[in-house]
């Protein structure tokens, strides 16, 4: 499977795809140099296939290139933290 994680300004979300096809996605509020994640989705077709986690670190590795923090609202991107501690400095602990 040929993935590839996007941020889509325009619709405020992080997509993961499959060439045109969109397999999931992580919804955001931009609030200066934050990025709170809102909510996540995966195609249920996809559940289990490690797309989530591939949209997770795309998105968060996109976050960090950038320069900005995360208020991970969202319970998924929440839990993805805390299971990859090596994320954890993005989040922004005063929010």
């Amino acid at each position: 499977m040929d993935l590839t994680v996007r941020d889509v300004p325009g619709a405020d979300r992080y997509e993961i795809r499959e060439g045109d096809r969109v397999l999931g996605l992580a919804a955001y509020e931009r609030q200066g140099d934050q990025v709170v994640f809102t909510h996540t989705e995966v195609d249920p077709d996809q559940e289990g296939d490690g797309v989530g986690s591939t949209l997770a670190r795309g998105a968060l590795d996109d976050v960090r290139s950038r320069g900005l923090r995360v208020v991970p609202r969202c319970s998924f991107i929440r839990g993805w933290i805390e299971r990859h501690p090596d994320y954890a400095d993005l989040v922004d602990a005063a929010r």
